[in-house]
């Protein structure tokens, strides 16, 4: 048993090497180009604008790049546009935006900066009503499907044999599952917790398996699926719904008529409006603390690996110390990363519980206070 476990953990590790130097190699690639491009205009290597163009989303899924050739995945472009009506191709026609397609381009600057745009009759810039497939929502239906074979495979290894104990990956997804379903969802909900069990589990699970292919940087892994704000805020929105269509009458009462003294409440409804704010200050929390940190751990990454071009100038002796340092802190920061892969999805899926158990109605005094000190807790 302790040797199969040994074999396990130097997998583990060498899978984290292999795409430690994979994701290096892309990287220093686009870097080398974008420096390649700047010793040739006489401009410096903009650090900012390489780090937000990989975290940004895109029309096109680059698989592999050498700095010279580039391989990428198109996806399909379906715009309508007020002059000339629907248009449906692939991001190929674009050829990685440097051409126009039937007056579409896509922007290099400007508020439209990444977006597909066209220039009417005035020639002035619009956007077209674009419901293209880009990268991230390409990716996140990937991810939904791999989470769907994945649960689907072990609930039938669990239909199977209901009574076993399971090894292998079953068994860790056992693990997982009781884990969040005992500790985080039973003991914040309450009773009543099997009604939100399905929707809890799923979140959990749903963030985790995007935070972990996050940080592949190979097909189907790469995309910045979490780290973008429009993803944590359907999230967000979510958790509001099922919190506020499902709360019980204290909880509304608790909102509109608190228990504080009759001159915070009227004539001028003080506490109401703080308690009406405070709905929504709970989900935009979740929605910034998961897109700002998914962001953040990426961006981090990208910044340390430009530390190695940006010294160049500095000499040989800065530069060569400053890249072994960068090698250390990428590899320690992607270490950190795996952790906060189920950091966040556990701390979401734990502030969501236990907004739902203070809208609940079986929720005692005594346990309100209880769920009001953890929330306090995971906040800080």
């Amino acid at each position: 048993m302790v040797c199969r476990l040994k074999i396990l953990w130097l997998l583990f590790l060498l899978l984290i090497i292999t795409t430690l130097n994979l994701k290096a190699v892309n990287v220093i690639a686009n870097v080398n180009l974008q420096q390649e491009i700047s010793v040739t205009t006489g401009a410096e290597l903009d650090v900012k604008e390489l780090i937000l163009g990989h975290l940004a989303d895109s029309y096109e899924w680059s698989i592999w790049s050498d700095g010279e050739k580039q391989v990428s995945l198109s996806l399909p472009i379906i715009l309508y546009s007020k002059n000339s009506g629907w248009h449906v191709f692939l991001s190929s026609r674009f050829e990685h935006g440097h051409s126009r397609y039937n007056g579409f381009y896509i922007a290099t600057d400007g508020k439209y900066n990444g977006k597909i745009v066209e220039v009417d009759e005035t020639g002035s810039v619009e956007r077209p009503l674009d419901l293209s497939l880009t990268k991230n929502a390409a990716s996140l239906i990937i991810n939904s499907l791999i989470l769907s074979l994945i649960i689907l495979g072990v609930a039938k290894v669990m239909k199977r044999e209901p009574l076993k104990s399971h090894k292998g990956f079953a068994g860790l997804m056992e693990m997982f599952i009781l884990a969040i379903e005992d500790e985080v969802i039973k003991a914040t909900v309450g009773k009543d917790y099997k009604r939100y069990s399905p929707y809890l589990l799923t979140v959990f699970f749903f963030i985790f398996i995007n935070n972990l292919m996050g940080l592949m940087p190979f097909f189907p892994g790469g995309a910045n699926v979490t780290g973008n704000i429009a993803v944590t805020f359907v999230l967000a929105i979510s958790t509001f719904l099922a919190v506020n269509l499902t709360g019980s009458r204290a909880y509304y009462k608790e909102i509109f008529w608190p228990d504080v003294p009759t001159w915070l409440k009227v004539p001028f409804p003080l506490m109401p409006i703080i308690e009406v704010v405070g709905m929504f200050t709970k989900p935009f929390a979740l929605m910034i603390r998961l897109f700002a940190n998914i962001m953040a751990g990426h961006a981090i990454v990208l910044g340390l690996t430009c530390l190695v071009f940006v010294t160049v100038s500095l000499g040989p002796a800065i530069n060569s110390s400053m890249t072994a340092l960068s090698i250390l802190f990428t590899v320690f920061i992607n270490f950190v990363e795996l952790l906060v892969a189920f950091i966040q999805a556990y701390v979401f899926t734990l502030l969501s519980a236990v907004f739902i158990g203070l809208a609940r109605d079986d929720q005692s005094t005594g346990s309100k206070k209880k769920l009001e000190t953890v929330e306090s807790k995971v906040q800080q």
